[in-house]
């Protein structure tokens, strides 16, 4: 991993987030990904992660919910079609990444947020042979930050988990 860059899987990354529902289930939504690069200096030990969420492709698997968060009222991918995570901070545990630290922009708006990996690995694809690396991570954030506040005076929380797929393949 020491002073590669990594390019992006649209294929292989997305965001879900998950809300609490009136306090009965868990409302889920997927974002997929318009790219990114992943670039680790030298020594290992940190580099600059830069992602780009393509949030108009949000997907809840009911069409009036996706119409509804595309509109004003939550995203308002009119305006706002695109979310970006780069981070400043990569944090290590032995080879493998233990946290990302960075900024996360929505609406318009940059706030700090970190993402714990849950898991994370390299390896050599057997279908390019190149070296993929890739994990889960999640963060907890409060969307109001971001100013999407619909429905949070009436059963809908502020909280949202992501949880975030990632994979890239190393550059020639």
């Amino acid at each position: 991993m020491r002073g590669a860059t990594y390019t992006v899987d649209p294929d292989h990354t997305f965001v879900i987030y998950e809300i609490d529902h009136y306090g009965t289930t868990t409302n889920r939504g997927r974002f997929s990904t318009q790219g990114g690069t992943v670039r680790i200096d030298a020594s290992g030990t940190g580099g600059v992660i830069d992602i780009t969420v393509d949030i108009g492709t949000v997907s809840t698997g009911v069409d009036l919910l996706n119409r509804h968060l595309k509109s004003p009222e939550f995203f308002d991918v009119a305006r706002f079609p695109t979310g970006r995570f780069v981070s400043n901070r990569i944090g290590f545990s032995a080879d493998k990444v233990a946290a990302v630290d960075g900024t996360l922009t929505l609406m318009g708006q940059a706030h700090p947020v970190t993402l714990k990996a849950v898991r994370f690995n390299c390896y050599i694809s057997p279908l390019i042979n190149r070296q993929t690396c890739g994990g889960d991570f999640e963060a907890t954030v409060q969307r109001s930050q971001w100013g999407i506040t619909w429905g949070t005076t009436f059963g809908f929380e502020d909280k949202v988990k992501l949880l975030v797929q990632v994979e890239a393949v190393r550059s020639q």
